[in-house]
């Protein structure tokens, strides 16, 4: 299985480049390997460049775990965070993602001097 990285992904959700996008689909029904990196560096880009607002990036997410091709790093710790990001809109989908990271690993509380992510269970405000 090969990897992806980021400029994949965008390509893959955004279609806006007719060329690129036939490359990246090509590429990934093969079967690819995304990394937590990269799918937070893409959803970085969706929100920052794409401004997609958060329905949106839940739905891009929803469908790189669901698609048949993709395989995504640490998938139900992606999912948790999905849940709560969906759960909880005023937060960024990678707070979501860094708590139920540390959370899987164990190393809870997570310190924060985020307002909205201190008031999810499991962080410590600063």
């Amino acid at each position: 299985m090969h990897a992806v990285d980021t400029n994949v992904l965008v390509r893959l959700i955004a279609r806006d480049d007719l060329r690129q996008t036939a490359i990246a689909q090509a590429f990934v029904n093969q079967g690819v390997w995304v990394s937590i990196l990269a799918l937070a560096e893409a959803v970085w880009v969706l929100d920052r460049v794409y401004k997609h607002n958060a329905s949106d990036i839940a739905n891009a997410i929803e469908m790189l775990l669901n698609h048949a091709n993709v395989t995504v790093q640490n998938s139900d710790t992606v999912v948790a965070a999905l849940e709560l990001f969906r759960s909880r809109p005023a937060l960024r989908f990678t707070d979501c993602l860094v708590l139920q990271l540390a959370r899987s690993a164990g190393h809870l509380p997570l310190g924060t001097f985020d307002r909205a992510l201190a008031k999810v269970e499991g962080t410590q405000k600063l």
